[in-house]
């Protein structure tokens, strides 16, 4: 068990290797209600390797007793993560670790830790943002009773059993409990009751997020200064993804050459889908125009694949793609990432 609450959200996220950036990251995150949860990909990596090999050799195994599907259900495998409570403004709907950040003035010299910031958005807060350490930050209180308390209690438990020998024993099965939270300091908040945050969208690199709250608003925020860069108004219901666009009309016209466009000749956008309109918007990021508008029927949605893992350089580059689900028939088409069409 990782934590009693409802998931509201899994969030797939990686960074690709390209000319710039010589490695490859991926996190998995659940997202609960004031709490969240990080699991580095590489360990899921390794332990689904592990399974594949254990299961490849039990297949092997000419003895069918080792072929037994209880095998599986008995291995112990236990997957490191890290757990935060970002709670303190409240519940949270919606939730994401946008990237690492610099560690606090006084703990420069702690350059083994590592942090994290997250942006989650909810009822009485419509954006909080936090600073999550890897180190639990326990006080010193809390570590010497940590280290009292069980040692009292294991003294006081034995001396009991000496006097009451013949009382039965009866050992009881310890309940699965979460592990201990990991530090979480609040950085801002963004109180405007009635206003409440719903759904939080980032962009690929984590440096802008796009925010839908119950008044018809999007707010545009720069995750790194933690401040909101553009608003739009009246787009109640309204759902959001990032994708990239040809821009350009001479790289657009000449995209069908023999020459694949490159990741810089590619712009930011972000799609905008109104229900209530029944249109799709495509906006240039950060500041940039409406470029396209797109009529859509009722029922449809925007989709958009996760994070596809294992992307070598000499690859060309595959820019981020948004599809569109035809509520009426069911098709699903890709939005055009060029203007000329």
């Amino acid at each position: 068990m990782i934590y009693p609450e409802r998931v509201l959200k899994l969030r797939v996220r990686g960074t690709k290797k390209d000319l710039i950036q010589d490695t490859s990251s991926e996190e998995f995150c659940l997202i609960m209600s004031g709490v969240i949860a990080r699991f580095d990909g590489s360990d899921i990596q390794n332990m689904l390797q592990k399974w594949f090999e254990e299961a490849n050799s039990r297949f092997s195994d000419q003895n069918p007793k080792s072929q037994d599907s209880e095998d599986f259900e008995n291995t112990d495998v236990k997957i490191p993560y890290q757990l935060w409570n970002i709670g303190k403004y409240g519940t949270c709907a919606d939730a994401a670790i946008t990237g690492i950040m610099p560690p606090p003035l006084m703990e420069q010299q702690q350059s083994n830790q590592r942090y994290y910031c997250a942006v989650a958005v909810g009822e009485d807060a419509v954006i909080s943002a936090y600073r999550l350490s890897e180190n639990k930050g326990r006080s010193l209180v809390g570590a010497i009773l940590s280290k009292v308390v069980p040692a009292t209690f294991s003294t006081i438990s034995s001396f009991s059993k000496l006097i009451w020998r013949n009382e039965r024993s009866s050992p009881k099965k310890s309940d699965l409990k979460p592990r201990p939270f990991a530090r979480a300091s609040p950085l801002t908040c963004l109180k405007d009751h009635p206003r409440k945050g719903e759904k939080l969208t980032l962009s690929p690199s984590g440096t802008l997020a796009a925010i839908t709250d119950s008044l018809g608003r999007i707010l545009l925020l720069d995750t790194q200064a933690l401040v909101v860069v553009r608003l739009w108004k009246g787009y109640r219901d309204a759902s959001c993804l990032f994708m990239e666009m040809l821009v350009n009309k001479d790289i657009a016209s000449s995209s069908s050459s023999y020459s694949e466009p490159l990741k810089s000749d590619y712009c930011l956008c972000l799609a905008i889908h109104a229900p209530r309109k029944g249109i799709i918007e495509i906006w240039q990021m950060r500041t940039g125009q409406r470029l396209r508008t797109i009529s859509c029927t009722k029922g449809s949605k925007m989709l958009q694949p996760s994070y596809r893992f294992g992307a070598s350089v000499s690859s060309p580059y595959v820019p981020l793609e948004v599809f569109l689900l035809n509520g009426d028939s069911g098709q699903i088409s890709v939005l055009n990432r060029t203007l000329d069409s």
